[in-house]
């Protein structure tokens, strides 16, 4: 049985996820998760260590046989409801970090959706809000 995660935990996992999911975790994703839980609210008091950690359990978690769907589980067990679009804007900034928003990625965060109950049109406002801060000049 796998222990229930935290809501912290559960917004890593759901970026961890996002930035795995394609098989290829870019330094601009993993800089990016560490820039927001070292800056956002809900991981006031974590440090990188503990991120790490959780990062690592996330993947062996992912690698398990239904790995992904087990992990969303966990995640949409985890959140309250008012966490649930903030998991999900997270996962669109780590989608949008490298500026190449894959198509496992697009899959994973419509898995997300699903599994969160969460709004099209309001996923669709928050993927393009962390598409325009990514852009570059």
């Amino acid at each position: 049985m796998t222990a229930r995660l935290s809501p912290q935990e559960a917004l890593v996992y759901t970026m961890i996820t996002t930035s795995a999911v394609d098989r290829a975790m870019t330094d601009d994703e993993l800089s990016r998760i560490g820039s927001i839980v070292q800056q956002l609210p809900p991981f006031h008091g974590y440090d990188q260590e503990w991120l790490v950690r959780k990062a690592q359990e996330c993947g062996a978690a992912l690698a398990k046989p239904d790995g992904l769907q087990s992990v969303l589980e966990q995640i949409a067990e985890a959140l309250p409801q008012r966490l649930r679009e903030t998991a999900y804007v997270l996962a669109a900034e780590v989608a949008a970090s490298d500026l190449k928003v894959k198509l496992e990625e697009v899959r994973f965060l419509d898995m997300l959706a699903e599994k969160l109950n969460l709004d099209a049109l309001v996923c669709a406002a928050l993927e393009r809000a962390a598409k325009a801060r990514h852009q570059r000049i």
